[in-house]
């Protein structure tokens, strides 16, 4: 399938690069990027500039759920976003102990909650100055999944297990059955979207930083969520999930303190200014979105298909 979008993506590059804690730098077709070193494991960051997309979906995607609802999304700060969901051999070398279920350290890590996630972040801060990690917010998520297309997936209209990692035996919009692997996969053993970001479909859900509420309809500058909520988001779907809840717009969310029974949970960094409202990052308070009107606050609690578990 053909990329529908430009690599690397436009806009102004990042004001200091490369960053004082960066062990190796460069630039390729996909754009920047930077990586800290840690312990002997090394994490890569893609530099993704400022932007505007439509964020959520329009009313004839199929598979589309009632809280996708599609509004402009303006992001003024360009981040960096990791390369590559956290590994097993990046959580360990921090926290001196490995939660997954399907080992590897090129594995994700997984059977991690949000709560553990801040946790992770914040050691991690203390141990490299300068870093000032934080997990994305939906929107920026979003964004770094969409890399400029508008189609469901990064990818295209459709996925194939030889691009996504997700349960083969329920593909997307009720095509051929494909492999169903039933576990995770090591990190970048899959095609990159078109900006260089690997298994932002698929493989393990991905925390982020926001509360789950409802989108505005109208157009959103730097959006962060809800000030409050009793969920958190997460995206990207997994090795478990039918191919429908690996679209670039589909929301998951539960309860910060969730590690879930199903071994799919974790996250990826990503790197860049402050979060608004003294937000700090491997903090556990969510900010309000920033817009031409502030962003409405509640959590949606409807129901969806999927595992058991799920909410």
């Amino acid at each position: 399938m053909k990329h529908p979008a430009p690599t690397p993506p436009p806009g102004p590059p990042p004001e200091h690069f490369p960053a004082p804690w960066a062990s190796d730098w460069g630039e390729d077709h996909h754009g920047l990027w930077q990586s800290f070193t840690y312990r002997s494991v090394r994490q890569a960051f893609r530099w993704l500039p400022t932007g505007r997309f439509l964020m959520g979906t329009p009313a004839n995607e199929h598979g589309r759920e009632n809280n996708e609802r599609q509004h402009e999304v303006i992001l003024p700060r360009g981040f960096w976003l990791a390369e590559t969901a956290c590994t097993q051999a990046l959580w360990q070398a921090v926290m001196g102990q490995d939660p997954s279920h399907f080992k590897g350290e090129r594995r994700p890590v997984e059977r991690v909650s949000w709560n553990d996630a801040q946790d992770f972040i914040a050691r991690l801060n203390g141990a490299v100055p300068g870093l000032a990690a934080r997990l994305p917010t939906e929107a920026e998520w979003e964004y770094a999944c969409r890399a400029g297309t508008t189609t469901p997936f990064s990818f295209g209209e459709d996925i194939t297990p030889e691009q996504v990692n997700y349960n083969g035996d329920y593909p997307y919009r009720g095509g051929n059955k494909g492999l169903s692997r039933g576990e995770t996969v090591e990190v970048a053993s899959l095609p990159a979207n078109p900006w260089g970001l690997y298994e932002m479909h698929g493989n393990v859900l991905e925390w982020c930083q926001d509360w789950f509420g409802a989108y505005p309809a109208e157009p959103v500058v730097d959006p962060s969520g809800p000030e409050t909520g009793e969920r958190r988001v997460l995206r990207g779907g997994s090795w478990i999930d039918y191919g429908r809840y690996a679209r670039s717009a589909y929301r998951y969310r539960y309860e910060p303190g969730h590690r879930s029974r199903y071994h799919y949970f974790g996250f990826r960094l990503a790197l860049g200014p402050e979060l608004r409202q003294g937000e700090q990052a491997g903090g556990g308070e969510g900010g309000a979105g920033q817009t031409a009107r502030e962003a409405p606050g509640g959590g949606e609690k409807r129901g969806r298909a999927g595992p058991a578990e799920r909410k």
